[in-house]
């Protein structure tokens, strides 16, 4: 089996793309790097749209080397609350890679928007998208229950937001060690 940057596989990189891919994983488990491998050979252009915000040092940082290590053939969409706005705008032929799904959730809480309004009105804009996007998001419901009323609201809105994510997706990756695992394939 061929082996691509960081020992993940390159087997799935090669399947033509879903209308709509869900990449989930823990922190640092390679979901980034693995959705950007299975947008890299789409013949068309790419786009990545970003929902961090740059609060402190330490996240400018980390966003600083997600864009130092992107090919530059990637056009850079940032948007941290207007999900399903933005993927509309920027998918027009193009192939979008949305990361991530979990700090869009945590901006639209930290700001106290209507956090189940936006996930609807982004799961109602997929079937209308020309373009094949990829979303990636934060497996979070595996650890213990948080000990403040913020933290669970969050961990059971993310896990609701990766239910529909999922049931909406037509494929869905689960990825542990750099190791990508289908659990759902309905292009077949």
């Amino acid at each position: 089996m061929d082996s691509a940057p960081h020992g993940r596989s390159s087997l799935h990189a090669a399947a033509a793309l879903a209308p709509v891919t869900l990449v989930l994983g823990g922190a640092r488990s390679g979901k980034s790097a693995f959705a950007e491998q299975l947008i890299a050979n789409h013949p068309g252009a790419r786009v990545y749209l970003a929902t961090a915000v740059a609060g402190d040092d330490e996240m400018r940082a980390r966003i600083a080397e997600h864009r130092r290590r992107r090919d530059p053939a990637w056009r850079t969409v940032e948007e941290p609350y207007e999900l399903a706005e933005a993927l509309v705008s920027a998918a027009s032929g193009a192939a979008v890679l949305v990361d991530c799904l979990t700090l869009w959730l945590s901006n639209l809480l930290l700001a106290k928007r209507d956090a189940k309004a936006a996930v609807a009105a982004l799961l109602e804009t997929l079937p209308r998208l020309d373009s094949p996007v990829v979303f990636v998001g934060n497996e979070v419901g595996a650890g213990i229950v948080p000990d403040n009323p913020l933290a669970r609201a969050f961990r059971d809105e993310a896990g609701w937001l990766n239910q529909r994510a999922a049931a909406a997706a037509s494929r869905v990756y689960l990825v542990t060690a750099g190791l990508p695992l289908m659990l759902k394939d309905e292009t077949k």
